[in-house]
């Protein structure tokens, strides 16, 4: 399955389709943006500077390096065009006209731009009579409609993505119709930046990556993080056997050739990681799709037999360019939640309807109620007949309407074999991330020449539904870290409780209670050290432990603890058995 690209919420850097008003806004912020660099630094070479999700930036090829002083430069220019309000006028010139202009305009940039251009003729937009950029906008209609604006940050972006090509900076900002909105985003940027997920995991001792000495991009999990990592895993295999699913579980290589008859090595090959096995081609897998349809193809399957489900936590590596990589949210090496429905033509709805509501009802558990839904249809670059992608995009959209859920339409964003629907969550702050998804595929099954005996004994084709619902484990887990700031709920907390004896002669009776709560699977600690109590618990409420459980004189001659939560409520003396059912209902109730 394609792995859906969402990384820092939702891709913030995807292009938007100017659809909205404010699109039309940020694009023209960012000309406003690069008019003031080049008027504050006439040697500086512009290039591309397109509105995304959360904003909008532009790539400049300048000697020196952007300062925090610089953005504040360029904010003051910027302000001073806003104000005089300059009329954003389009233009068109002959394709060999517009090269021309921008050579002598010593713009190189531009002029690669437009030697990739088929049309013979090219868009330019004026900023008044000041600034001209190659662009096919749309824009507002006065630079004056910018009523408010920030810039955010610099960060290094090669040109086009290619890392053989220069190195530019990049400055990333955004734009609102209004003061009180902008305000509001900053607010919520300044809140994000608490949660990010990073400097959590430090504080909490979850994973590391080990960039210098074992790679970029790939994970390393600590004990506190593998122990809430094998939690997500422990449910995950629990909620799809429940739901009719068998476990498999497949090799990390697999011959070239596989990928060839898949399509991936056409159409995924600069993603994926290959090499040599006895003169053979080998490649790492970048998606378990094909090694589940080898497990299907290993017996005859009869109509009675569908749907077949199989599902795997499937660790892939996917080459991922040094510049997109950020902590778990964008990684190298990840593990799916993944899943592949073999099924019959008739059988799509109601098997996606399926998929759909167990997708809600796994969000749910995890804490996250308000959901988007997407439509991606067929892409530009796409194999198989355009006949069963319709039919394919049909039974998806039937299965939305049957659920009577809204959803809105991504054009052309469907994986190279099928279309999909894609399901987004909203945290707590707001921010929308990608995680389940759902692809109705006939391609994959017609060229592994798949097939099931019907009803008259004869082969008959069938479809193939590949689905996540988390997706990668490592982006959801940064997602339930940034939800939550890292103050997890009980049933995911890697420790649950710490016992925090106050002096040396409470030791033993701590272990005992340590042994209680152990047996009875809940994860304890025990904090002997020799520190003060108030130190301890500080630690315990930064470790964000949700209960500790203090034991003193009086605990011991009861055979209770002191019991207080993470937040700082304190439920006072409890003995071993009421806390132990208080526990295991809130680990039931996954809160």
């Amino acid at each position: 399955m394609d792995e859906v690209r969402g990384s820092i919420p939702l891709e913030s850097t995807r292009i938007m389709d100017y659809s909205r008003d404010i699109d039309k806004l940020r694009h023209t912020c960012a000309h406003v943006m690069a008019q003031a660099v080049v008027e504050l630094w006439p040697q500086a070479k512009v290039t591309i500077g397109p509105a995304i999700d959360t904003g909008f930036y532009y790539d400049f090829d300048k000697k020196e390096p952007f300062t925090d002083e610089d953005l504040r430069k360029i904010e003051k220019g910027m302000e001073k065009i806003v104000r005089r309000d300059l009329p954003m006028k389009q233009s068109f010139m002959k394709r060999e006209e517009a090269r021309d202009f921008f050579t002598s305009r010593h713009e190189p940039y531009k002029v690669e731009l437009i030697d990739g251009i088929p049309d013979q003729e090219v868009s330019i937009y004026k900023t008044g009579d000041e600034f001209i950029d190659l662009c096919k906008g749309p824009h507002v209609a006065s630079t004056g409609k910018i009523k408010a604006f920030k810039l955010l940050s610099v960060a290094g972006a090669y040109w086009r993505g290619d890392e053989t090509k220069p190195m530019l900076q990049r400055i990333y900002g955004t734009a609102f119709f209004s003061q009180q909105e902008l305000d509001a985003y900053l607010k919520m940027l300044e809140e994000a930046n608490k949660r990010d997920h990073r400097k959590i995991a430090a504080q909490l001792d979850l994973f590391h990556i080990y960039h210098e000495t074992a790679g970029a991009g790939l994970v390393f999990y600590h004990p506190n993080g593998a122990m809430l990592r094998k939690t997500i895993e422990d449910y995950l295999r629990a909620q799809h056997l429940k739901h009719g699913y068998q476990l498999v579980m497949t090799p990390n290589i697999l011959k070239g050739k596989l990928w060839d008859i898949s399509g991936h090595a056409e159409n995924y090959r600069a993603n994926m990681y290959y090499f040599k096995v006895d003169d053979e081609e080998y490649a790492v897998k970048p998606m378990n799709c094909p090694a589940h349809i080898l497990i299907y193809k290993s017996q005859t399957r009869s109509y009675r037999d569908l749907p077949v489900k199989y599902f795997e936590l499937g660790t892939v590596y996917r080459q991922e360019k040094a510049g997109v990589l950020h902590g778990l949210l964008r990684v190298r090496g990840f593990t799916q939640d993944d899943a592949h429905i073999f099924l019959r033509p008739e059988q799509i709805k109601q098997e996606v309807v399926g998929v759909i509501d167990f997708v809600f009802e796994v969000m749910n558990d995890f804490g996250f109620h308000d959901l988007h839904i997407e439509l991606s249809t067929r892409p530009e670059k796409f194999m198989g007949s355009i006949a069963n992608w319709d039919k394919a995009t049909d039974a998806l959209k039937e299965a939305l309407e049957a659920k009577d859920l809204k959803y809105d339409i991504n054009e052309g964003d469907g994986a190279f074999y099928g279309p999909k629907i894609d399901i987004k969550l909203n945290d707590a702050i707001g921010r929308q991330w990608q995680c389940g998804t759902i692809q109705c595929d006939f391609l994959l099954p017609e060229r592994f020449g798949l097939s099931f005996v019907d009803e008259t004994g004869s082969p008959s084709p069938l479809v193939m539904l590949h689905r996540a619902i988390l997706g990668s484990l490592e982006r959801f887990i940064g997602t339930l870290i940034e939800h939550y700031a890292g103050n997890l709920p009980l049933w995911l907390a890697p420790n649950q409780a710490v016992i925090i004896p106050i002096k040396n002669e409470h030791r033993d009776f701590a272990g005992k209670v340590r042994t209680v709560l152990q047996q009875a699977e809940v994860r304890v600690v025990v904090d002997d050290r020799n520190e003060s109590l108030s130190k301890r618990i500080r630690e315990a409420s930064v470790k964000k432990i949700p209960y500790h459980l203090i034991i003193g004189d009086k605990e011991v001659q009861s055979s209770q603890v002191a019991v207080r939560l993470q937040n700082g409520s304190d439920l006072g003396p409890m003995g071993l058995e009421g806390l132990l059912d208080r526990l295991k209902q809130q680990i039931i109730d996954k809160k």
